[in-house]
């Protein structure tokens, strides 16, 4: 939020700097107007139920909090490298994400760190102790693994297209050591990293060449540094699986699924099987069309209809019609960006995909991603009418 403040007030110094005055992007414009129909269908659902859960009612201010937010950064990166740009974006959120990876085992190993974090951050330390789960500042759970895949994404994207990185064996072996290190150590944090793990990967495999008659000597280059790290560092986990007890928990959840599988022969997770017993319908065609308008349960702390599923949750808080809304910002956001980076179109495609099988898993927002490369093209615009102001 205090970010978002500093945001409109570069914002306006940028457009009163300016010959053209205000100027706002027409995919801003758009996604707000999108975004304020979900906000009046949320209201309209929550108001008829008569119900107090206004979890989505503000949407919209929650969007432009977001967006300002990410404007501010990517204005203060313009100031720093003198443009930005997707690659300079995607690089700066894999070292934060790598900075939360080692917060977050410096915070499960070091009591007194443990305390000055949460001194700063408020944090529900008895739900992550009970739960036995990692977090860093302000990242844990689902929210966490999110926005982990995403990172992976944009990796996988670098990995595949970006000539400069491709052409160079260590700058790819470093690419891939900070995909793995992400991988692993953000499923410890929540299994929802593991989403991205595999769209990353197949990404890669379909980029590879691997299904064409002739595969690309840059491609053959990726797999070989791949393999060999990949290789490395699991040698490196299953030693510490095998003699590090504190170590073999953590992998022991992080990728319960595989364990069991390599070891029982059956893939299965404490997780997965709880979600099986989440695929609640509603029982009347008023809770379809317009929902229950219940995001929370009210009688106790959890989840209205004891559901964590995406899908379900927005349909018993705003029915088909808000999930519908709701989908349609995603795929606009997706298509807007989609137009504005041509180069880089695939990495909003696997953004898009990401959001949607994340939904069936937990109800997630993934527009604070989105918000970064949509500002882009803002603070971009705006530099340029400032400079063209003073000449």
């Amino acid at each position: 939020m205090i970010l978002a403040v500093l945001g409109v007030m570069i914002f306006a110094w940028r457009s009163v700097g300016s010959k053209n005055g205000v100027v706002v992007s027409i995919e801003f414009f758009a996604a707000s107007i999108i975004a304020s129909i979900f906000s009046l269908i949320v209201f309209s659902s929550v108001t008829y139920n008569n119900t107090n859960d206004f979890a989505y009612t503000s949407y919209i201010i929650s969007m432009w909090v977001w967006f300002f937010a990410a404007y501010a950064v990517c204005d203060i990166m313009t100031q720093l490298h003198g443009n930005v740009s997707i690659k300079l974006v995607s690089n700066y959120l894999i070292g934060i994400s790598i900075a939360q990876c080692i917060i977050a085992l410096l915070i499960d190993n070091i009591p007194s760190f443990q305390l000055l974090v949460d001194s700063i951050v408020a944090t529900d330390t008895a739900k992550m102790d009970k739960l036995n789960r990692l977090y860093g500042i302000g990242a844990s759970l689902d929210v966490a693994g999110t926005r982990f895949s995403a990172v992976l994404v944009m990796i996988a994207i670098l990995l595949s297209h970006d000539s400069m990185i491709r052409a160079n064996k260590k700058m790819i072996a470093m690419y891939i050591f900070w995909f793995v290190v992400i991988a692993v150590i953000g499923s410890m944090i929540a299994r929802t990293t593991n989403v991205g793990i595999i769209i990353a990967l197949l990404y890669i495999i379909y980029t590879s060449g691997v299904f064409k008659t002739q595969i690309k000597k840059s491609n053959l280059k990726v797999w070989g540094v791949l393999v060999s790290v990949a290789l490395f560092l699991i040698l490196v986990c299953i030693i510490l699986y095998k003699y590090v007890p504190a170590v073999q928990k953590l992998l022991m959840f992080a990728f319960e699924g595989l364990i069991n599988w390599l070891e029982t022969g059956e893939w299965r997770t404490d997780s997965t099987d709880v979600l099986q017993s989440m695929w609640v319908l509603p029982e009347n065609i008023k809770t379809w069309i317009i929902g229950d308008g219940y995001f929370l349960d009210p009688t106790k702390p959890g989840f209205y209809m004891q559901t964590d599923i995406g899908y379900l949750r927005f349909i018993f808080y705003c029915g088909l019609i808000g999930l519908a809304v709701f989908s349609i910002f995603f795929l606009y956001l997706t298509a807007a960006c989609y137009k504005r980076f041509p180069q880089e179109k695939n990495l909003f495609l696997l953004l898009c995909i990401l959001g949607f099988v994340i939904w069936a898993k937990v109800s997630t927002d993934i527009f604070l991603v989105y918000a970064i490369f949509m500002s882009i093209p803002m603070v971009q615009q705006h530099t340029k009418n400032q400079l063209l102001s003073r000449l």
